[in-house]
Parts: structure tokens; sequence; C-alpha cells
């Protein structure tokens, strides 16, 4: 997506000359409730802000939706069976979402969960998501350094003013997040600080992830719903503890070098092969799935190495070397044996 540039009122609005990027489709400010967080979830109500270039208001939408099973913790969006019973299903509002994301960047709080429940959605129609962008608004309150105590949604609408009416109601929390998006628009524009796009890469689903309302706890992580928008927390499926890697760490990679069992390997954002089947095939080579990049990582593995999240800006600080889940993949076909510590 080509970016815009500020208008000339803007620019004067602005006391500067127009130099800020805007996206020229504007923003699709976005929340999606859903009956849990892990890969077969689904989701149970969308609500969509969209706004012109520079953040405001065009017209607003919400819908229910039936999961077509258990709503999951009811006791957090307050949607029932009996409230869902009538809803229409996904396919029947994919089409009318699309409308409202075409063009746009996705905005939303802990974006890449919101991207990855309507993407899955999607993926599961045999169709893609027609988003290519998206901007996390908890990565922008943490680039522009506000003075919060945490970074969740009620704590950011406290800070700009914005006055929630129905915390957990996908609308409700769209339109909060909407209010507060505006402001941090501006605020990034006036201190030059660069937009932190995401560029969205379609999660695969393969045969025996697919959907299945008998293989899922209905309730699954609900209990999350507030941690996940907090951020810091893989929004794929729920924390799994995975057995500690038998081989020493025989430090980073080098490029043109294979990989050896030991390396500590970190992945960070979107990727094509499902993020738990890559990294259990991480595992079963006898290389240390790292959840986080550090001096000690030997590889990170991102789509995107110049990218915004955690662990990207970490890898660059300290030189952690950066590959692609292609060249990833590639070179998991050849790791070299080590012996075991102990």
């Amino acid at each position: 997506m080509e970016p815009t540039r500020l208008d000339d009122i803007d620019a004067q609005r602005a006391g500067r000359p127009a130099v800020h990027p805007y996206p020229p489709g504007g923003w699709a400010v976005v929340d999606v409730e859903t009956t849990g967080l892990g890969r077969t979830d689904r989701i149970v109500s969308v609500g969509v802000y969209r706004l012109d270039p520079l953040g405001e208001v065009l017209d607003h939408w919400y819908t229910p939706v039936n999961p077509e099973r258990d709503p999951g913790p009811v006791w957090i969006h307050g949607l029932t069976s009996e409230h869902l019973e009538g809803a229409p299903t996904f396919p029947e509002i994919a089409e009318p979402l699309a409308e409202r994301l075409s063009g746009r960047v996705l905005v939303a709080h802990n974006a890449l969960f919101d991207w990855s429940m309507i993407s899955r959605e999607y993926a599961r129609m045999g169709g893609r998501a027609p988003v290519e962008q998206r901007l996390c608004t908890i990565v922008l309150a943490r680039d522009l350094r506000l003075p919060l105590a945490n970074h969740r949604l009620g704590t950011l609408a406290g800070h700009f003013g914005v006055i929630p009416r129905q915390a957990h109601h996908a609308l409700d929390d769209a339109r909060v997040l909407a209010e507060v998006f505006r402001p941090s628009l501006r605020m990034a524009v006036e201190a030059g600080l660069p937009l932190p796009f995401q560029p969205c890469v379609a999660p695969a689903l393969v045969d025996h992830l697919a959907d299945d309302a008998d293989a899922a706890p209905s309730n699954r992580g609900g209990v999350l719903s507030t941690a996940v928008r907090t951020g810091g927390w893989s929004p794929y499926r729920p924390a799994r503890r995975r057995p500690a890697c038998p081989y020493p760490n025989p430090g980073r990679w080098a490029p043109e070098q294979p990989l050896v069992q030991g390396m500590r390997v970190a992945i960070s954002g979107d990727t094509a092969t499902d993020r738990e089947l890559l990294e259990d095939r991480l595992t079963e080579a006898g290389l240390h799935v790292a959840s986080s990049v550090s001096s000690r990582t030997s590889l990170l593995v991102t789509n995107e190495p110049g990218g915004w999240t955690t662990k990207a800006r970490r890898a660059r600080e300290v030189g952690t070397p950066v590959v692609d889940e292609a060249a990833f993949l590639h070179l998991l076909q050849a790791v070299v044996p080590q012996q075991r510590q102990g």
C-alpha cells in the first residue's frame, strides 16, 4: 500500500511541511469478541469504525456472529447461545466485513490477535481477509512513551479522557479505540514518529487444525481475554510448556552455515506456517524455542526484519542474525547434531 501525504490544510494545522505518510484508504478500527483465544476458537461479534486517512470517523458497523458452537466466556462478552441463535454466521457477514476492511489499515488493540481471528475465519471459507497492513495501538502507545501504568485499553482511554460505555462489547470497544487512536495519531505526526505498520501474512490452516468444535474446550483461555488486550502474549494458542532443550547453546548462527542443535531460535510476527507447528518442528530438530531475544539468542525468524515487534527491535539492538520463514524452513532440513548435556 503506497502512502499518501497530509493535505495542505492539515499540514498548516500541524505547523510544518506535509511529510508524514498516511494510508490513502484510511483506517478500519476493529474489535472482535471470541469464544476463546485458541486457533480453533470463533468470532462471536465484530465492531468496525471506519476512519479517513486523518483519523476522522466516517461510519461504524456492528454485528453479532453465530459461532455454531458454545459461545465461551459469556461472563466477559455477554453473548449467550440464546443471544446468538438467530445471528448470522461468519460466511454470511464475510462480504460486508470485507467491504469495511478492504483498502484500509486495520487498527486494533493487540492487533495480531484481532487480525489472526479474522484471518482464520476467512481461511475456513477458503479465502483471505482483505487486509495488507495493521497497526497495533499498544505498540503506538509504547512508541509515544505515554505515562501509563499499563497498556490496557481502559488505561489508555482514561489517559485521553474517553469514557467506555460497555466494556467487551465489540462496537463500544471499537468506538473507544477510535477515539483513543485519533489523538495518538496526531501526537505521532507532530513528533515525526514513524507509524508502526505491520504487514499481514495470512496463517495457513492445515487439515488437523481445521475448526472442530468438539476438539476445543469452549471457554479455553477465556479468563485471559483482558490480558491478551495488554500485549505480550501470543494469540495463536494458550501458553504451552515445552521440555527443556537437552543440548548446550553453541552460540549464534552464521550466514551460509547450518543450524546446530541447541541453538536458541526466536520467532516474531506473522508466519504462513502455523506458529505451533513451526515451534514443534524446531523442538523436534533439537533447537531451543526462545520466547524473547537477547545477546544469547542464536537466530530470529521473522518475515519482517525491519518490523516493529519487540523481538525484531531487540534483534537489531544486539545484532542477532535474522532470516525469513522460507530460509529457516530450508535450514531446518539439515540441522547439525550435537552431544546432549549431562
